[in-house]
């Protein structure tokens, strides 16, 4: 079994493969003060809580947006993951992907590993909305190139912002509001936060789609996917899952270049 990690600023996405079906899942926090060992017991945990035995994973893969994370990370595995050296998408990982961005290395992994997944499962042009920390926004050519994107303030950034400098506004849940006019303070809360940020993904796919003179498919992915997503007009298709799929397929390119066959 491939052990499929997405490591991202506020939540770590999991996912355990056997080939190419993705079995169990799990997101967890990413906490940047954990030790080896505490993220080490974690994943071990819900591996088997999952009922996977930790003998039946034969090798890992993983992108990461924390650096600082990285080294725990490896060591974790290496302690408590069969002693595997994970496969980290980065430069010398073969993706299959041609990155147009002006300086390719400032194009984080997991806007690599859901292109990666969104060409193969969806074809070309395509656009990303990856819903999670921040809104970010990918955009793929007719030719499967990665162009470039466009990057906004995520849901919990923006309401974490809003609840700490308004000082008469207090903290709700983020739900869908019964109607875009609110007539009390959560329901306006909810309201502008859900509406404006449709507003918002509603008119950079717009733009998106000008430029790239196509039809293609509009994949939203992250953990405001299933929120936001199913309610924007433009958004294709749903898939929380595209990073994983994404870490599955370049770890299959990279298998004949001396990655583990156990």
């Amino acid at each position: 079994m491939l052990l499929a990690v997405n490591i991202n600023n506020t939540s770590t996405t999991v996912g355990v493969f056997a080939g190419e079906e993705l079995r169990s899942t799990w997101r967890i926090s990413t906490e940047r003060r954990r030790s080896a060992d505490e993220l080490g017991m974690l994943l071990t945990g819900i591996l088997r809580q999952g009922s996977v035995e930790i003998d039946e994973i034969a090798d890992i893969a993983a992108a990461s947006v924390v650096p600082d994370l990285d080294p725990i990370f490896l060591e974790a595995c290496k302690r408590y993951l069969n002693g595997i050296d994970p496969l980290m998408v980065g430069t010398g990982v073969r993706t299959g992907l041609r990155i147009l961005y002006d300086d390719p290395r400032d194009v984080g992994a997991d806007r690599v590993v859901d292109a990666v997944a969104a060409v193969h499962l969806y074809g070309a042009p395509a656009i990303i909305v990856d819903m999670g920390t921040a809104i970010v926004f990918d955009a793929i050519n007719a030719q499967g190139d990665y162009l470039g994107g466009a990057i906004a303030p995520g849901v919990a950034i923006a309401a974490e912002a809003l609840f700490e400098r308004a000082a008469k506004l207090y903290r709700v849940e983020l739900k869908h509001p019964q109607t875009a006019i609110g007539r009390n303070t959560p329901s306006a809360i909810q309201s502008g936060f859900f509406y404006g940020y449709i507003g918002l993904i509603e008119g950079v796919v717009g733009r998106f789609r000008q430029e790239l003179g196509g039809d293609g498919k509009v994949i939203a992915t992250g953990g405001w996917a299933n929120w936001i997503g199913k309610e924007c007009p433009s958004i294709d298709i749903v898939n929380p899952e595209l990073a994983l799929v994404g870490l599955r397929l370049i770890y299959e390119m990279n298998r004949s270049e001396g990655r583990a066959k156990r």
